[in-house]
């Protein structure tokens, strides 16, 4: 609940008159005792000032003002500490007037197992300290994987797991499609594939021309021996170094590593921050970031919310090439070199192969608007079609779809997606564990889960347009109810999905209040596939509840067995899946089991044969 004595006690007067002027943070909050801005400062005095003595030209600034009920400080040491403390509030609050970045994974990197006698090649995210060699990082998943792709092309080194490598007795499709030489098989000598395997990392390490020098002496020589065969392979594989040098965008003047930052706005205000990493003079790839809040935000705001938000935590490269000056460019010099332990080159003014870096960010900026762009409007026209098709009072920007899981009537579960503005939002999904039910009674769960979610909408403002239950008329009876007990039916749109004859895709019926024949579409309309994915993606997502639910509920009946561990538990239900079939084993089937020891299988059988 808001804290009202505290908001009824603020004196704004008197609070500008105690500001300090030292470093720290300030924490706004409106009359419900929300922060709706973090904000950080070198002298809090001038700062937080600012907001009430002036007139703010900007709407969002005036907007955000209004609203404030009071305003929190909290101080710092420095100036650097004041970006530390900012960054965690605005993580911790997620205030809805902060230009907010949402990235918190650690860069990708390609990793190769050079600590084996055939290396293999692979996707890695996670821990530098890893025995074998890192590259990167990688701005996105994507680039690795792309990477990955064309190295195989030209480097035929091994890409399957260890596992896969250790239990091969012929080769595998990468072998007949020239993308592999087999070493799991002895079909190339250890000598030869270590080759491949350094020039792999040569052209990593930004050396592609001297890979690309000793292939061209190879095919000499191969030329001259007349084995025109291998001549012509090579010949190949220099064809692809060279194009694949001119698309890296290589630098001529040195091998570095720096990241190229810049921001791009179009007419609509949307905007967008382009991130180039530069490795060893390559370009390793390109990611888009699309802020939140921060349309026709100023580009110095939004560049620096980018840079303490991005970088915090992560590796930094000794040169940031940015395209225009962020918002305090002397306390995020601070911010950074406190961060990386170094000192870290933020360059505004970018010439010779940092400039064309800056103008290919710039390129790829505009594409990424104009992909957004072109997806919004595709997407908008679905939602257009949607509503004519149904008859809908409204367009459903915010659609959320419910369905039930489970076994038998045991751990039932329920899942809610959302889709806003016709695309998926993750962020939005939940899960409801259901209880205090017949088992198997889907009616029941169906209306428990509307009613939690109803609720907690109605108390939090937060709706859907169009609430979507996968089942036929029964189903959409529940929903109805629950609707009509809160006063809802006018304000929130209801459909079910009822699947059609033999579950089969493209035979579903859609049912409306009031409409007892229902309506089918053709196959390929391209609002049956939008519902279509709707209602597959709550059922995926309820399914994968409900199988974690049973996991737990499984290794929990284990736990009961005395001597056996979580590691153990684990095993044996890998191997056989859930407990009726390890009560099932014998004490010779529990005891194969790799990591299962022959006491532990026999306390795991004496335990479900007493």
């Amino acid at each position: 609940m808001p804290n009202t004595d505290s908001i009824r006690s603020f004196d704004l007067a008197h609070f500008l008159q105690t500001l300090p002027d030292s470093a720290g943070c300030y924490l706004m909050f409106n009359s419900e005792d929300q922060v709706i801005y973090v904000g950080k400062a070198k002298n809090l005095k001038r700062r937080v000032s600012s907001y009430f003595v002036r007139h703010h030209d900007h709407p969002k600034t005036r907007t955000m003002v209004a609203q404030v009920a009071r305003v929190e400080l909290m101080l710092t040491n420095t100036e650097a500490e004041a970006f530390i403390l900012e960054y965690t509030l605005i993580k911790k609050h997620s205030p809805r007037y902060n230009i907010i970045f949402r990235d918190d994974k650690s860069y990708p990197y390609l990793y190769v197992t050079t600590q084996h006698d055939f290396p293999g090649l692979y996707f890695y995210r996670g821990s530098r300290k890893k025995e074998g060699r890192l590259f990167g990082p990688f701005p996105s998943s994507p680039a690795v994987y792309e990477t990955l792709n064309t190295l195989q092309k030209i480097f035929p080194v091994r890409q399957c797991s260890d596992s896969f490598y250790r239990n091969r007795s012929r080769p595998c499709l990468q072998y007949q499609i020239k993308r592999c030489t087999a070493p799991c098989t002895g079909f190339i000598s250890k000598e030869a594939y270590a080759q491949d395997v350094n020039d792999t990392l040569a052209f990593l390490e930004g050396k592609s021309a001297q890979v690309i020098e000793s292939k061209q002496a190879q095919m000499q020589q191969a030329a001259e021996a007349l084995e025109f065969e291998q001549a012509a392979a090579l010949r190949d594989q220099i064809e692809l170094l060279k194009s694949v040098q001119a698309k890296q965008f290589v630098s001529v003047s040195r091998d570095e590593d720096a990241d190229v930052v810049t921001l791009v706005q179009d007419e609509s205000g949307r905007v967008v921050v382009q991130l180039l990493m530069i490795r060893s003079g390559n370009l390793w790839g390109s990611s888009s970031h699309f802020p939140k809040h921060a349309q026709f935000s100023e580009p110095a705001l939004v560049l620096a919310a980018f840079l303490l938000q991005h970088y915090a935590g992560r590796e930094i490269p000794k040169r940031i090439i940015l395209g225009c000056v962020p918002d305090d460019l002397e306390g995020l010099k601070a911010w950074f070199a406190w961060q990386a332990g170094y000192q870290v080159y933020l360059v505004t003014a970018a010439r010779g192969d940092a400039k064309r870096w800056l103008d290919l960010a710039d390129q790829n900026g505009q594409q990424a608007l104009t992909s957004v762009a072109v997806d919004e409007a595709q997407q908008l026209r679905l939602l257009t079609q949607l509503q004519e098709t149904l008859a809908l009072p409204r367009i459903p920007m915010r659609m959320e779809c419910f369905d039930i899981s489970h076994l038998q009537g045991t751990n039932t579960v329920a899942s809610c997606v959302v889709f806003m503005n016709g695309l998926a939002s993750k962020a939005d999904y939940r899960r409801y564990n259901i209880s205090g039910i017949t088992p198997g009674d889907d009616p029941a769960a169906m209306r428990q889960v509307l009613s939690r979610r109803l609720k907690s909408g109605v108390q939090t403002g937060n709706l859907p347009d169009l609430l979507i239950v996968d089942g036929g008329k029964t189903q959409l009876a529940q929903a109805q109810q629950q609707l009509q007990e809160l006063g809802l039916l006018e304000q929130v749109m209801l459909l079910s999905i009822a699947k059609g004859e033999g579950r089969k895709a493209g035979l579903e019926t859609f049912y409306q209040v009031g409409d007892n024949d229902g309506v089918q579409l053709p196959p390929d309309h391209a609002v049956a596939h939008l519902l279509q994915r709707i209602r597959d993606e709550a059922h995926r997502f309820a399914i994968t509840g409900q199988r974690n639910k049973r996991k737990t509920s499984l290794a929990s009946g284990l736990q009961e067995i005395p001597g056996i561990g979580p590691k153990t538990r684990q095993k044996l239900l890998r191997k056989l899946g859930n407990t009726s079939a390890i009560k099932a084993a014998s004490i010779e089937q529990l005891s194969a089991i790799e990591g299962v020891t022959q006491k532990q299988a026999e306390a795991v059988y004496a335990y479900f044969h007493p």
